[in-house]
């Protein structure tokens, strides 16, 4: 039998029925900053951390950060492009004596 059917008796449920009450806004203040508006230390340190964190993985990014420069780091990308055109050679050398 189907939900709409007419032999089926809908079933009752018992509840109970809650007035909404108005409430209050609760103002609350940032966790960071003071009353008067002032900023904790904690978040001031937390500012510059993030901050600093940020200008690290930037020049990181950058490849100007670290051990090495941008100049040594170009010398090994022409030394392995240079290693890869000499296996490739040696490949091409090796299929044509076959």
């Amino acid at each position: 039998m189907t939900e709409n059917s007419p032999d089926k008796t809908p079933e009752i449920l018992d509840a109970e029925i809650v007035e909404e009450s108005p409430t209050a806004p609760v103002e609350v203040p940032e966790p960071d900053y003071s009353e008067s508006g002032v900023p904790s230390f904690d978040h001031v340190r937390d500012r510059i951390e993030q901050r600093y964190t940020t200008s690290l993985g930037s020049t990181e990014l950058a490849g100007l950060g670290g051990k090495e420069d941008v100049a040594s780091l170009d010398k090994k990308i022409a030394d392995r492009d240079k290693a890869a055109k000499d296996k490739l050679a040696e490949i091409r050398r090796a299929m044509r004596e076959q």
